[in-house]
């Protein structure tokens, strides 16, 4: 008898050590607006099949999505008493739907997102046709009369041109008694057609003191000085995620240097440089690199907006520089490449653009 392997555990993309995945959480950090919509849309008459959940990455899409799924599997009659008493999404950590969802998945919620890769031990860098072609088997099952099924997208941002176009084709004929929650942290760069079937939600990003609240909640041991926390919370830009990545590592002291020397650029202190890239590429400090490439990107916006604001010619360079870097970014995770060598050129492409 060959011997029993073990299942092996996949990654998930975009996972945090240590904080729970979107489908394991009780509980969603803002957003009641949002939530109060979703939940007199699927009580309305007219439910539309498909949604762009938008907004910034790291703001909560996902988990509001599975607040969403979770609770269309345990009441499936929208129009039913129990449905019409409900002044959230929220369902109870008892319930077997969130107790089957939480333990790993549910028969009628379909997640796509990026796979690991088991050859090349990393995750794909796009979302490969292959995934979106899983609603074909997911929809093709028997399920109960009454039964709703979900397929979340996660993101469609990831998406190349022919996984794009499988969506838009199930999006064009979809199944009965199916939901579909699209999730984008670029609404407006995804396909016209695929926006057009779609009932768009954009969520707000998350105000400094809610980022604290789940901070406190979702990471209790790691807190740091009140003066601190405020701090990460007005750095994360609206983003749990980023607020949590700035939280380990070395994420406050790299939020610190890249604002400082991105100030002083034109007169760029490249030893400042050196020493804050080694920090970032540091061997295994993953959560250095996500700080830098947030920090990065959202001091780049915010001095585009004030050139804007003042009439700054090229003050589109701000774009392109970031687009550039976005790019390198991309290439290093890759490719393995020396992500030392992106953030030297970022500061030195910085120094030399005419807006600055």
């Amino acid at each position: 008898m060959a011997p029993r392997r073990e299942p092996v555990e996949t990654p998930e993309v975009d996972a945090l050590p240590g904080v729970p995945l979107p489908h394991e959480r009780d509980r969603l950090i803002g957003h009641t607006a949002a939530e109060a919509t979703l939940l007199e849309a699927y009580r309305s008459e007219r439910l539309h099949h498909a949604w762009i959940l938008g907004g910034p990455k790291g703001i909560g899409k996902a988990t509001l999505a599975f607040r969403l799924a979770r609770f269309a599997v345990a009441h499936p009659d929208r129009f039913g008493p129990e449905t019409a008493s409900k002044n959230t999404l929220r369902v109870p950590e008892d319930h077997p739907a969130a107790r089957q969802l939480k333990g790993g998945g549910h028969p009628n919620i379909l997640h796509l997102r990026r796979p690991w890769d088991e050859k090349s031990k990393r995750f794909k860098s796009d979302l490969p046709v292959d995934e979106i072609r899983r609603t074909v088997s997911f929809f093709g099952t028997t399920a109960s009369a009454n039964a709703w099924r979900l397929c979340i997208v996660d993101a469609a941002d990831d998406m190349n041109i022919s996984s794009a176009n499988a969506l838009l084709k199930i999006l064009e004929e979809p199944p009965e008694r199916c939901l579909f929650l699209v999730l984008s942290h670029a609404p407006g760069r995804l396909l016209p057609t695929i926006r057009s079937r779609c009932r768009r939600l954009d969520l707000a990003p998350l105000e400094p003191e809610e980022i604290i609240t789940g901070l406190r909640e979702l990471a209790p041991s790691a807190l740091p000085s009140e003066a601190d926390l405020m701090e990460i919370a007005k750095t994360a830009d609206g983003s749990l995620r980023s607020a949590l990545t700035l939280l380990s590592g070395d994420g406050l002291t790299i939020a610190k240097g890249v604002r400082q020397l991105a100030e002083t650029a034109k007169g760029l202190d490249l030893a400042a440089v050196h020493a804050l890239a080694d920090l970032v590429a540091a061997r295994g400090q993953s959560d250095n690199w996500d700080s830098f490439q947030h920090i990065a990107e959202t001091w780049l916006h915010a001095r585009m907006r004030q050139a804007l604001k003042s009439g700054i010619p090229n003050a589109f360079e701000y774009v392109g520089l970031w687009e550039k870097t976005k790019k390198a970014i991309g290439e290093s995770d890759a490719l393995n490449l020396d992500r030392k060598q992106v953030v030297l050129d970022f500061f030195l492409a910085l120094r030399g653009l005419q807006a600055f």
